[in-house]
């Protein structure tokens, strides 16, 4: 018995983005699991489903949705206390995981999961369906894992901006919000800043006045914006356009790429 698992890279929800392998895997599956997170991103769900319809060409799949865990205040923890809620926070979203698959896949079938951008960057897709994969072998279910690549929310940045990422042969450093800026040194090149809630680069202002900002949210989708210029400088406009987004939608998805000047 065997359960065939097909991790895909979605880049931003464009059809028009996918890999000609990412719309062969997402012929094959027969149910897409996704996270239920309630009210606040129920049109991430709406967008996975109008891309399975644009690229699809059989009705036999279905949808699944997997009421997502609670993971509690991120910003008040320290780095040990919010890696062990990580954790812990993995570990459940596995188990309903793999309950759901033996429930609606059984013990032959394939299952999807649609990755935002590409799996291998900052994504806990990857972590969770190793552990369903361990917890499925357990009860006597092989599981045969494919992963397909995606367009990344870091390429698509580049790509609006017109931008390299990295200069003539200087570094790129890719990091979190949350570690930016202490561990910021100009020394570190390029660096790109992904799952910044709250705008982190504002505190690199006063010690690098002369730094520059390339930011974009929501890349790809029809509403996508771009701020580009000194961060001193255009700080203002991008907290102005990405509160408007998260006001209409009730989701940002952004990044940055901030450069030495």
């Amino acid at each position: 018995m065997s359960v065939r698992v097909l991790v895909v890279g979605i880049g931003s929800g464009d059809p028009a983005h996918l890999t000609g392998e990412a719309v062969a895997a997402l012929n094959a599956v027969d149910v897409f699991l996704v996270a239920d997170k309630r009210e606040a991103t129920r049109d991430l769900v709406t967008l996975r489903a109008e891309l399975c319809a644009a690229v699809i060409t059989h009705g036999r799949y279905r949808f699944v949705e997997v009421p997502d865990p609670e993971r509690g205040p991120d910003a008040q923890r320290g780095s040990a206390a919010y890696a062990e809620a990580v954790r812990a926070w993995h570990a459940e979203r596995a188990r309903r995981h793999a309950g759901t698959i033996t429930d609606e896949v059984g013990s032959e079938g394939t299952v999807g999961f649609l990755v935002w951008g590409d799996p291998s960057l900052y994504d806990s897709t990857l972590r969770v369906v190793g552990t369903i994969a361990g917890q499925l072998e357990a009860s006597g279910v092989e599981v045969d894992l494919t992963v397909v690549p995606g367009l990344s929310s870091v390429t698509l940045l580049a790509a609006r901006h017109r931008i390299a990422l990295n200069r003539v042969g200087q570094p790129v450093h890719i990091t979190t919000g949350r570690r930016l800026v202490e561990e910021y040194d100009p020394a570190l090149g390029d660096v790109v800043v992904m799952l910044d809630g709250d705008l982190a680069c504002t505190g690199l202002v006063d010690a690098h006045p002369d730094l520059e900002i390339f930011w974009g949210a929501q890349l790809g989708l029809a509403d996508e914006a771009l701020v580009a210029g000194r961060l001193v400088e255009v700080l203002p406009e991008i907290r102005a356009r990405r509160d408007a987004l998260r006001q209409a939608r009730g989701w940002v998805m952004d990044t940055y790429l901030l450069r030495p000047a």
